[in-house]
C-alpha cells in the first residue's frame, strides 16, 4: 500500500508502561495517547498552493513518535492482520535516533 500526499503508514511498537517504581500502567492510564512506531510507507509530500513540492521528513525504516489518531478511521490491517495506522506527517512528532 502505497500512502498518498502527506500521508504515511505507521506500525505502532507496543511496550509495557512503567512507572519508576516498577508498576505497570494499563493503556488506558494515557490521557493523550503517544505511541511509538516503525514508518511502514511515505507518500511523496505535500503540494502547496504554488505547486511546489515539499518532501517528507521521515522515510521508511524510521522509528518515531506519534499522536495516535481519535477515530478508527485511521486504523487499517496490513496483510499479516496487524494493526496499523495511516497518519498525517503533521501528527509525527519526532523521529527516534
Amino acid at each position: 500500500m502505497k500512502p498518498l500526499f502527506n500521508n504515511v503508514i505507521i506500525k505502532p511498537v507496543k511496550e509495557d508502561k512503567k512507572t519508576e517504581s516498577g508498576i505497570v500502567l494499563p493503556e488506558t492510564a494515557d490521557k493523550k495517547k503517544q505511541s511509538k512506531g516503525t514508518v511502514i510507507a511515505v507518500g511523496p509530500g505535500k503540494v502547496t498552493d504554488q505547486g511546489n513540492l515539499i518532501s517528507m521528513s521521515v522515510k521508511q525504516g524510521d522509528l518515531v513518535l506519534f499522536k495516535e489518531p481519535w477515530s478508527d478511521d485511521n486504523k487499517i490491517k496490513n496483510e499479516n492482520g496487524e494493526e496499523e495506522f495511516v497518519v498525517s506527517e503533521d501528527d509525527i512528532l519526532a523521529i527516534i535516533e
